[in-house]
């Protein structure tokens, strides 16, 4: 999938989603300890599904975001409390998992 970067705000880039492909932590941001990234949607329908797709893999991997809906964005922060408030392997691969759900909704 290719991204396109509208613009950063807040730690958190706001994307356009383009084509099909495997989706790999792309346009993540790190800061102050943590990965931040900002998924924008058609809709605020779309932007709740997203969640609730999300949320079995994220109880699965038992690692939990940090994360807010505004209408069609939601804004992700990872960061691993465990560790001292670091990003870790385990934010990036919860980092993965979010794109690779955000990738199937545009299919």
């Amino acid at each position: 999938m290719n991204y396109e970067v509208r613009g950063c705000k807040d730690n958190a880039c706001l994307l356009t989603l383009h084509g099909n492909s495997t989706a790999t932590m792309e346009n993540w941001t790190e800061e102050n300890n943590a990965l931040c990234k900002t998924f924008v949607f058609a809709s605020f329908e779309a932007a709740m599904l997203f969640m609730q797709k999300a949320t079995p893999h994220i109880s699965q991997l038992n690692h939990h975001p940090e994360w807010r809906n505004l209408y069609n964005r939601v804004a992700v922060r990872l960061t691993t409390h465990d560790a001292g408030n670091t990003v870790t392997e385990k934010d990036r691969e919860l980092s993965r998992v979010l794109d690779g759900v955000f990738a199937t909704m545009e299919e």
